[in-house]
């Protein structure tokens, strides 16, 4: 894994990111990341923008270096984390769309799908998003046609 001194993640989910979300930040805390949990905290029934909203801001703030929400399809939390300036989050499913993202999209917020992905799957997809670098270069043209 990449160096992790002072190196923070921002964890999110709704409900039905809930229980993976726990998982992923008991995993990042034994490999040695600092993790800074933004709820949900229970399976109960709540709304996605609550918590990918606040994760959005620390990651925006540089509070964070990566965020990571957690929902059913992962398309909500990615939707509300890409509305926040210099947001670029990533909805990934396998460990090639999540090297990719940080590879070629530079991105900072890592959108898991709890639904359609087991928790193994998210583990692997969460270590390539922390420890692949940005190629820059071309892609930095890009990038910076996102936020003009």
């Amino acid at each position: 894994m990449t160096n992790k001194t002072n190196l923070l993640i921002a964890l999110g989910a709704d409900h039905a990111g809930f229980e993976m979300k726990e998982q992923l930040k008991q995993f990042f805390q034994q490999a040695g990341f600092e993790v800074r949990d933004f709820g949900t905290h229970s399976a109960e029934s709540v709304d996605y923008p609550d918590f990918a909203h606040p994760v959005a801001n620390a990651v925006e703030s540089k509070e964070v270096n990566f965020g990571i929400l957690v929902c059913g399809s992962g398309n909500g939390v990615a939707m509300a984390a890409n509305k926040h300036q210099g947001i670029r989050a990533a909805l990934c499913w396998n460990r090639e769309l999540a090297s990719m993202a940080r590879k070629h999209n530079d991105a900072n917020v890592l959108c898991i799908p709890a639904r359609y992905i087991d928790v193994e799957t998210a583990r692997e997809i969460g270590t390539v998003f922390l420890n692949e670098a940005f190629d820059g270069g071309r892609h930095q043209n890009r990038i910076n046609k996102i936020n003009p």
